[in-house]
C-alpha cells in the first residue's frame, strides 16, 4: 500500500513567510548598498566629514570678521574629456563674507559627454566651517562637442573657525573639484576611455601645482 505525504496547510504557509522574509532581507541587502553612496555623500555635506564641504542652511554668516583668509581653487579630471579649472585660482575674502567663485568646464570629445563633480577641502578639518550655498557639484551636467559652461560656486567661511584651536591661525583654505564621468558608450565603457578628438586632449593641468601647493 503506497503511502501518500499529507502537507500539512499551517507548515506551507510558514515555510511561505520563510520565504518572504529571506527575499525582503537579501532585497533590503541591495537597497541598502545603492543607497551607501548618497546617504555618504550626504552625511559628509552635513558633517564636514573628512574634508566635505558642509552645505549652509543660511546664505549669509551671522557675522563678518575684520580677518582676511585665502581660497584657492584646484580642479582636477579623472577620465572625462574635458578642460575644467578654476577662472581664478584664488581669492581673499573676510571670514564670514559670502563670495562667489567660478569654474570653467569645455568638452574636447566629439559628442556630447556628460561628467558629475565632487569635492573637498584642505586642510580636512576646515570642511566643517565651509559652508557651501550653491554648488554645481554632484549634479550631472551634459556639454555637447566644444561646447563651455561656467560653473559659479558661492560659499562663505563660518567665523566659528577662529575658536577652533587647530584651526584658529589658518591663513588658507583649498577648495578641490575632481570630475568624473557619468555617460557610457556602445561598449558600456567611460566615455573618457575613448580616443579623444584630433587635436584635443584629455590631460588638465593641475591648478594646485600653479598655486604652489
Amino acid at each position: 500500500m503506497n503511502r501518500q505525504t499529507v502537507t500539512h496547510p499551517q507548515k506551507k504557509n510558514t515555510n511561505r513567510v520563510v520565504a518572504g522574509v529571506c527575499i525582503a532581507f537579501f532585497g533590503g541587502m541591495i537597497g541598502m548598498a545603492y543607497a551607501a553612496v548618497p546617504l555618504y555623500a550626504m552625511f559628509c555635506q552635513a558633517t564636514g566629514y573628512g574634508g566635505t564641504v558642509k552645505r549652509a542652511t543660511q546664505q549669509y554668516a551671522d557675522r563678518v570678521l575684520d580677518r582676511d583668509i585665502t581660497i584657492r581653487f584646484d580642479a582636477n579630471t579623472a577620465g572625462v574629456p574635458w578642460q575644467f579649472e578654476p577662472v581664478a585660482r584664488s581669492v581673499t575674502i573676510k571670514i564670514g563674507e559670502t563670495a562667489q567663485a567660478h569654474y570653467s568646464a569645455t568638452n574636447k570629445f566629439v559628442r556630447a559627454t556628460t561628467g558629475r563633480a565632487t569635492f573637498n577641502v584642505q586642510p580636512e578639518l576646515a570642511g566643517s566651517y565651509f559652508n557651501k550655498v550653491e554648488c554645481f557639484c554632484f549634479t550631472d551636467t551634459t556639454l555637447k562637442p566644444g561646447e563651455t559652461l561656467d560653473m559659479p560656486v558661492v560659499f562663505y567661511v563660518d567665523p566659528d573657525i577662529v575658536n577652533a584651536p587647530e584651526l584658529k591661525d589658518l591663513k588658507t583654505i583649498t577648495l578641490s573639484y575632481t570630475m568624473f564621468p557619468v555617460e557610457k558608450n556602445e561598449n558600456n565603457k567611460p566615455v573618457a576611455s575613448s580616443v579623444p578628438a584630433e587635436g584635443t586632449s584629455n590631460k588638465v593641468s593641475h591648478t594646485e601645482r600653479s598655486l604652489g601647493g
